[in-house]
């Protein structure tokens, strides 16, 4: 899981000419500049010249990748050669018969072409494909984009013509889910000590059995969610999760998203922490609702994958505040978290920062540290009181080939040390209310900010509603935020702004703070002067010149005598969110 160069969307370069196998034909006659016509099928669709277009009736042993724009035609391969070291994605397309192999990886979110038509403008995207059945052409349609490939792709998908050879095919009711997974083997991976590899595609039914029979691995990584997956799943489906876990083999489920503010990757995290917490969340949500679509259950644990970066503290503390928001969803949703990372940048981090309640601690590591040992001792980089319990893994080589019984498979090795356990409940106590910037939030919002306000609402005795905090700031939040401001003199609008941060954070005893102080009301204090003048003040509970200085350029702001001592004048105006 090292790191592929992602390059633009329209720098893939190739010479495209006409093939006929398997019906389909490209056409350098250009409908628009800069296009291609490709017809597959009596389904036709123009692409921009650069990107690539790959037979896969003729080179069936061809990666399905998105790193690199292309259009694929037909079924892939059996065993496909994928290298296992591919992160990062522009976009591209998938158009194969609609048959009984291509339906396993329909579902619900699966479109229809409007009848006589190849197109569905308003087919919706998941886990970051569009899917679309062109019944009117017997093809299924895949693909695949990022958020700031969207637009493209579906500029794609939109030129879409039926041909004089389209062959009308009628597309069959999604499978049913395949439950004996969850029935029968449980979370993912569960309890297990032993060798394991990903793969950037899981492989075919026929590949996992010979290595089931053939090598010393039982588990396997594979890719479920994330906008920076490379390779394209199509043996991923729920009936392949549930034969896998029928048959022994314990599964990884990773989601390769957002990365380090820092790394050199695309697709980053915001380096604002609240906002890199409302971005974990957000992953979790998506990776949970892929996880429960391949019967992948409750109690299982699922892997942020991001990848290793030149950590500086302010990157530090985004990668931390995201694995925050992605820990507490997961929780809230029943699973447990994990994170792969280089031993030396995001697990070093996590390390150092094992026991500090600012942040959400997750339940398991995944480090990649390439020194061929296959245990799981991180060395100085995490130290062995931490994550103690059966909860690491060791990725101890990186992009091997490897073949069994004749099946090859690109690799990395890793080595677990797992086992099952009960995801933490998010709670208020649980909740953390400091943060280095209070930004905006109201109805629409979600994260970090969002928890906090719902339980500061919930201690001033404004009720948010059930089962605080949701992280989702919803009617009853909105009702509980006016009904708060009203009592407090601010203005009723249910946006939790500067004045209601300070109202809300300051709330509490009042004893007069001086240089010296310390303990909990000096949190508050900064907390809300953090809020108030739009600049961060240590949250370390301790009065220094820091939050001296800051009490003093608030008392002069206000009128008040600027002497840096907070006493009830001070705490009044706090509280009123002035």
């Amino acid at each position: 899981m090292q790191v592929a160069p992602v390059k633009p969307l329209y720098a893939w370069v190739t010479v495209l000419s006409v093939m006929a196998a398997g019906g389909m034909t490209v056409s350098s006659a250009q409908a628009h500049s800069g296009t291609h016509t490709v017809a597959y099928h009596g389904y036709q669709v123009e692409i921009p010249q650069t990107w690539e277009v790959i037979d896969l009736a003729e080179h069936p042993g061809s990666c399905i990748r998105f790193d690199r724009p292309a259009v694929y035609l037909g079924h892939p391969g059996d065993r496909t050669d994928c290298p296992a070291s591919l992160v990062g994605r522009t976009a591209g397309l998938v158009v194969e018969p609609l048959d009984a192999i291509s339906t396993a990886r329909t579902d619900d979110f699966t479109a229809r072409a409007r009848p006589g038509t190849a197109t569905a403008p308003t087919a919706p995207s998941r886990n970051d494909h569009i899917q679309v059945a062109v019944e009117d052409a017997g093809v299924l349609v895949t693909a695949a984009h990022t958020p700031a490939t969207t637009a493209d792709v579906r500029r794609v998908l939109n030129s879409a013509t039926l041909t004089d050879g389209a062959l009308y095919t009628p597309l069959a009711p999604a499978p049913q889910p395949f439950h004996r997974a969850e029935v029968t083997a449980g979370p993912q991976p569960g309890n297990f000590i032993g060798k394991d590899f990903d793969a950037c595609a899981a492989p075919s039914q026929s590949t996992m059995d010979t290595w089931l029979a053939r090598s010393p691995y039982r588990a396997v990584g594979i890719y479920i969610s994330g906008t920076s997956r490379t390779c394209g799943q199509p043996h991923l489906t729920p009936a392949w999760v549930g034969n896998q876990t029928v048959k022994g083999w314990h599964l990884i489920p990773i989601d390769v998203g957002r990365q380090a503010p820092c790394s050199t990757l695309g697709n980053k995290m915001s380096n604002n922490p609240a906002t890199a917490r409302a971005q974990g969340v957000e992953a979790a949500d998506a990776s949970t609702a892929a996880a429960q679509a391949l019967g992948i259950p409750v109690g299982s644990a699922l892997y942020s994958d991001i990848e290793g970066y030149p950590s500086t503290a302010s990157c530090k503390a985004a990668v931390l505040s995201f694995l925050t928001g992605w820990t507490t969803r997961l929780h809230g949703k029943g699973y447990l978290s994990g994170v792969y990372s280089s031993a030396s940048s995001g697990i070093k981090d996590a390390a150092a920062e094992y026991n500090n309640p600012a942040y959400t601690r997750v339940d398991h590591i995944w480090f990649a540290w390439w020194n061929n040992a296959t245990n799981t001792n991180a060395g100085s980089y995490v130290p062995s009181t931490a994550w103690p319990n059966h909860q690491r893994i060791h990725q101890y080589a990186d992009d091997v080939s490897e073949t069994w019984g004749g099946a090859t498979i690109s690799i990395d090795r890793n080595y677990l040390d797992v086992a099952e356990s009960t995801p933490g409940t998010v709670t208020c106590a649980s909740t953390s209310l400091s943060f280095t910037a209070y930004s905006t939030v109201s109805a629409g919002s979600n994260g970090g900010l969002v928890d906090a306000t719902q339980c500061l609402l919930e201690r001033a005795d404004h009720d948010p509603g059930p089962d605080t905090p949701t992280g989702t700031f919803d009617a009853a939040t909105e009702a509980a935020a006016k009904s708060f401001q009203r009592s407090r003199g601010i203005a009723a609008d249910g946006v939790i702004g500067a004045k209601t941060w300070t109202a809300l954070l300051s709330q509490g005893a009042t004893p007069t703070l001086r240089a010296g102080s310390s303990g909990e009301a000096v949190t508050r204090l900064q907390r809300s002067l953090t809020a108030e003048l739009g600049r961060t003040v240590g949250m370390d509970g301790s009065f220094g010149p820091g939050t001296e200085q800051a009490a003093r350029d608030y008392q002069t702001s206000r009128g008040l005598g600027p002497d840096g001592i907070v006493g009830p004048g001070t705490w009044l105006a706090l509280q009123a969110g002035n």
